[in-house]
């Protein structure tokens, strides 16, 4: 076990002392964590701590996925690299930005009165240690590690493995549910899927995606109302003709379906936190049959090169904006919305 990693024992171990809410929380963080700046997390295997905010520098340490780092500064370095030369200054050297992901501590009421169709919620934590129970065996085991600012569908509120409340969470790729302390999750309120300019009609919004550029443009009637940077499909080297292609597809599409919470990736049951599982994905606009979509991105901050399956990630606040602003209109507690939507040109 890698020295970052919350084993099974040891959360289990914290849960049976009472301290369900602190499960998020990795042992090993960094030394200076709370004395001032803004707190990251490692959104990755491991990252580099250089002397300098240079790739040329020597390395100092390594710091690995789910440990979180203070952060005193945002240093744009003249060493690049040109399409995301954003660096952070942290204990004892510089970071770069690629793979941290800025994180909150935000705990929440609990909110007992959850619709039968089920509410919206999005991680308020750095991330959270979800539990499924066996009742064939009588017992918990950890499975998906949710992370800030995932989106998930909560349907019910029940006692978890601390004896404290938790929100029963239904995963809509594989159809079964599990849990994490309620208090990691703040449920979203109805206002927040209100459509931005509604007197525009739907005809007249376009979203304008260059895959050179690494930039996505919004227009209402020609007029640039957001523009944004973003990270589209890598290139597959001797691409298998079998599988789905990795490069974000050219063309002209419609939006034809949003799901506010998507589960993406392999479709495995797991805690290992290295797996291809994307729980949670927030705001996901999909406008390519074959799953490419527009959606909030927490497991990178790379933004200006490509970085994605096919997809078009953004920022968790970019990918809202457009969720509200896009056509088909989705409403407050519906998980999927079909419909022939907003113009989404790729080039």
């Amino acid at each position: 076990m890698k020295k970052n990693e919350v084993s099974r024992r040891d959360f289990l171990k914290l849960i049976g002392l009472g301290l369900g809410s602190l499960a998020f929380r990795p042992y090993l963080v960094d030394s200076s964590l709370g004395a001032g700046g803004d707190i990251f997390r490692v959104a990755t295997y491991s990252v580099s701590v250089y002397k300098e905010p240079n790739d040329k520098s020597p390395i100092l340490y390594q710091r690995y996925r789910d440990e979180l780092i203070n952060v005193y500064e945002e240093v744009i370095s003249p060493y690049g690299p040109g399409y995301n030369p954003i660096w952070y200054r942290v204990w004892r050297g510089y970071v770069h930005s690629a793979r941290l992901q800025k994180v909150k501590f935000q705990t929440n009421p609990v909110i007992q009165d959850i619709p039968k169709g089920g509410r919206l919620a999005e991680v308020t934590v750095p991330f959270t240690q979800s539990m499924r129970y066996l009742p064939w065996q009588k017992k918990w085991e950890p499975v998906y590690r949710l992370y800030f600012e995932s989106t998930h569908w909560v349907t019910g509120v029940e006692q978890g493995p601390d004896g404290r409340p938790w929100y029963r969470i239904h995963d809509e790729l594989l159809e079964f549910h599990y849990f994490v302390p309620a208090e990691h999750l703040r449920l979203i309120p109805d206002e927040e899927f209100t459509p931005i300019s509604p007197q525009v009609k739907a005809w007249e919004k376009t979203i304008d995606v260059s895959i050179a550029r690494q930039e996505l443009i919004c227009y209402e009637g020609g007029k640039e109302v957001l523009r944004s940077r973003v990270s589209t499909g890598v290139s597959r080297w001797n691409p298998d003709p079998t599988s789905i292609p990795t490069e974000t597809p050219t063309g002209e599409f419609h939006i034809f379906s949003k799901m506010p919470s998507k589960h993406m990736g392999n479709g495995q049951v797991t805690a290992d936190i290295e797996a291809y599982e994307l729980v949670g994905v927030p705001w996901t606009s999909f406008f390519v049959e074959t799953g490419v979509a527009i959606h909030g991105t927490f497991w990178h901050r790379n933004w200006g090169t490509p970085m994605s399956r096919g997809c078009v990630n953004v920022s968790t606040d970019i990918a809202k904006w457009i969720f509200r602003w896009t056509t088909p209109i989705c409403e407050p507690g519906v998980w999927e919305q079909k419909g022939y939507g907003t113009l989404v040109v790729v080039h």
